[in-house]
C-alpha cells in the first residue's frame, strides 16, 4: 500500500490538486485526500502546502517526489527484467521539449524509440517556456543556453548557433540589414520564452558584443509559429540552426548579418536531481542524444 500511495503522491504533484489525481487515478478526491493524509502520516511530515486554489510541495515533498521517481523507476525496471526479461525496456517516459525541435527532431527520436520498445509510453509536451522539471513531474527536458539551477542533472548536446533569417520574399520588398543596427527599420517577428520577452538579439564575439531591441507587429510563444510567419514573408527572425536549417537548404529562408554571429548557444538536456535514472529513461536520453550529435556534425 504504501508503494500504490507513493504513486499517488507523484500523480497528485503532476495534476496539482487531488480531483485532478483522481480523475487520473479513477479514485474519488475523498479518497485520494485520505490516502494523501496516510502517506503524511507514515513519514510525520506534512508533503504539501495547501490553500484553496493550489498546492505546493514542501522541502520534504520535494526529497520524497525526487527521491519516489528513483524507487518506483527501479522497481518498474526489477518487474521488467524478471517477468520479460533483462534486454526489455518498459513503462512512462514523461518528455519536455522546445516546440521545433520537439516536432522535427525528438518526435523522431520517439517514435523510433517506442517502435523498437513496444513496453515503452513517452508523453512529450512541447514549450518554448520555463518548465519546473521537478514539480510537473518530467523525466528529461531539452532547453537551450545556460541553466541557473544547479540542482539539475545536465547533460550538453552540442552548441548550435542561432541565425537571424528571412525569406526572399521579405527581403525582395524590403532589402537586406548590412549591420545589427539597421533591424530597427525592419519588422522583427519576436519570441516570448515564458515571461521573457525575446526582443534583445546578441551579436559579435565575447569581446566585442553588440546587443539590439528588435520591434515587430507579432509576437508569439511559439517557435513553430515565427517560423512560419517568417516563411510566409512577414518579417525578420532569430532562430537557432537546428530549426532553420532545412529552410535554408532549400531556399525558403536567408541567413543575414552572417558577419556577426554571436558565439554558439549550447543544448542542454536536464534530468530531476538524484541518483541515477531508469533504465528506459537513459536509453530514450542516449537516442536523443546520438540525434543532436548527428545534427552538430
Amino acid at each position: 500500500m504504501l508503494i500504490d500511495n507513493i504513486r499517488l503522491f507523484l500523480t497528485i504533484t503532476e495534476k496539482g490538486s487531488l480531483v485532478a489525481a483522481g480523475r487520473e487515478a479513477g479514485l474519488s478526491a475523498t479518497t485520494v485526500s485520505e490516502r494523501l493524509a496516510a502517506l503524511e502520516a507514515h513519514y510525520g511530515v506534512v508533503l504539501f502546502n495547501r490553500t484553496t486554489r493550489k498546492l505546493s510541495l514542501t522541502d520534504e515533498g520535494r526529497t520524497l517526489l525526487s527521491g519516489a521517481k528513483l524507487v518506483l523507476g527501479e522497481i518498474e525496471d526489477l518487474e521488467t527484467r524478471i517477468r520479460h526479461g533483462a534486454d526489455t525496456l518498459s513503462g512512462p517516459i514523461k518528455v519536455s521539449a522546445p516546440i521545433d525541435i520537439g516536432r522535427s527532431i525528438v518526435s523522431k527520436v520517439i517514435s523510433r524509440f517506442t517502435t523498437e520498445n513496444p513496453a515503452i509510453s513517452i508523453e512529450l509536451l512541447l514549450s518554448d517556456g520555463y518548465v519546473d522539471i521537478v514539480g510537473q513531474g518530467f523525466d528529461l527536458a531539452l532547453r537551450f543556453g545556460t541553466i541557473t539551477d544547479s540542482t539539475l542533472r545536465l547533460r550538453n548536446l552540442g552548441h548550435f548557433r542561432r541565425i537571424v533569417c528571412a525569406s526572399p520574399s521579405y527581403i525582395d520588398a524590403h532589402g537586406a540589414p548590412q549591420k545589427p543596427a539597421d533591424l530597427a527599420q525592419h519588422n522583427c517577428l519576436i519570441m516570448r520564452f515564458g515571461t521573457t520577452l525575446d526582443n534583445v538579439w546578441r551579436f559579435g564575439t565575447d569581446k566585442k558584443p553588440q546587443t539590439v531591441t528588435v520591434r515587430g507587429n507579432k509576437t508569439v510563444n511559439d517557435g513553430s509559429l515565427v517560423r512560419q510567419w517568417a516563411l510566409e514573408g512577414c518579417g525578420i527572425i532569430l532562430k537557432s540552426e537546428l530549426d532553420v536549417a532545412p529552410d535554408m537548404e532549400a531556399g525558403r529562408l536567408v541567413a543575414l548579418l552572417e558577419g556577426y554571429a554571436p558565439p554558439a548557444n549550447p543544448l542542454q538536456m536536464m534530468f530531476p536531481p538524484g541518483r541515477a535514472q531508469p533504465r528506459r529513461v537513459r536509453a530514450l536520453a542516449t537516442a536523443i542524444g546520438n540525434a543532436m550529435i548527428a545534427r552538430e556534425s
